[in-house]
């Protein structure tokens, strides 16, 4: 059996990895479960699954859990239920799928108890990426990539890391791939919500409409891959069939497909390093009549092209990046700031922070808490 452990198991990821265990019902076992403030979903699914551990955000929503379970199945509440869900007995995954440095102290605590991490969490990477990284690598743990995009990369990379030249991340190009900038401008977040291919949280879902989300997937896959900025590339391709690709030294490229369900990264990185049959439709690549890719636009959708600045930068930068984003990004959904103000926050509070080079886990949390601060501050000027 292969036991698994969930950290977000109320949202989109952890929904379907719920159904990964139970397409193959005999061959993975959950052994933890963590979710926000969704109890009730939580309870349901701690019910059907019987794990030993289970965690909520809240004392009260915890103690509704209990009296919902009965006796049998632990239940704790916030950042320590975290933790002790990301170490339940016996886990050999922990799937990482809560978002933000709310997934930071759980992570580090499965690294050293030398748990394979399932990580659909990119601001692990983007806020602590060399930390992460150095100590994964220290423990003999494996980082396993969720992300379509780099779960793409790293099958096309398998045996052939010293061939690398390049390595290609697609993205959809979001709502506004073909807006023009002045009606950009104008756009609210149900606009934004409305990814025209993936079924996302509403968080992801307007990082997908900024393409803050590839900036974020770049520095992600920096770390994950071990490759320099300078051979990142992101191109538009709007089908998302064609999910990330591997430039050879000798030009080959080689691509991986597949329709757009993430649980099929999701699956693979809990069978790695073997494959399982899934009951998900073929890819029929002629009823697609063709693959098209284009090259981002950086002046509508200036976020990719920060976010390769502040991955050069690196040290404290990436996480201030990505805490502001998180603010901005809140503000907007509320109806508190414009489109384009997202990413002018974020720009902002960056040129106000002074890095710092090589971060330990204390200047990491910090510089997550002072940009958040100051973030929160810039967004109340501009509404004054």
């Amino acid at each position: 059996m292969k036991r698994v452990a969930i950290l977000g198991s109320t949202g989109s990821i952890g929904r379907q990895a719920l159904d990964v265990v139970v397409a193959h019902s005999d061959r993975i076992e959950v052994v933890g479960l963590a979710a926000g403030r969704n109890w009730e979903l939580l309870a349901e699914q701690a019910d059907r699954f019987k794990p030993t551990v289970v965690s909520v955000s809240r004392l009260e929503d915890a103690e509704r859990v209990k009296a919902r379970l009965g006796a049998g199945i632990e239940v704790l509440h916030g950042e320590d239920g975290l933790r002790a869900v990301a170490c339940a007995r016996d886990a050999d995954v922990v799937l990482v799928a809560i978002t933000g440095v709310a997934a930071l102290l759980p992570t580090i605590d499965a690294i050293m108890m030398s748990r394979n991490i399932a990580l659909a969490n990119k601001e692990l990477l983007v806020a602590a990426g060399m930390m992460i990284t150095e100590m994964a690598k220290g423990m003999g743990v494996q980082l396993l990539p969720v992300d379509s995009e780099h779960s793409a990369v790293w099958q096309c990379l398998h045996g052939r890391q010293t061939e690398i030249a390049d390595i290609v991340l697609t993205a959809s190009g979001g709502p506004f791939r073909a807006w023009p900038r002045e009606a950009m401008q104008r756009t609210v977040a149900a606009d934004a919500l409305k990814h025209p291919t993936w079924s996302m949280g509403s968080k992801i879902s307007i990082d997908s409409a900024t393409l803050m989300n590839k900036g974020l997937e770049v520095i992600e896959a920096r770390w994950l891959f071990d490759v320099d900025y300078d051979h990142i590339e992101v191109l538009v391709h709007p089908q998302s069939i064609v999910h990330g690709m591997a430039r050879l030294t000798d030009g080959t490229v080689l691509a991986c497909l597949s329709i757009p369900d993430m649980k099929i990264p999701i699956q693979y990185a809990f069978t790695y390093p073997k494959r399982w049959k899934m009951a998900l439709p073929a890819l029929d690549l002629a009823g697609l009549g063709h693959l098209g890719f284009e090259r981002p636009d950086y002046d509508r959708f200036p976020g990719l092209k920060l976010a390769y600045d502040v991955g050069r930068t690196a040290g404290t930068a990436p996480c201030v990046f990505n805490a502001a984003n998180e603010v901005a990004v809140n503000a907007f959904l509320r109806g508190g700031i414009g489109y384009f103000d997202i990413v002018a926050t974020v720009q902002a509070v960056l040129d106000k922070h002074e890095t710092v080079e090589r971060p330990g886990l204390s200047e990491i949390l910090a510089a997550d808490r002072w940009a958040r601060d100051l973030a929160e501050e810039t967004i109340r000027r501009v509404n004054r």
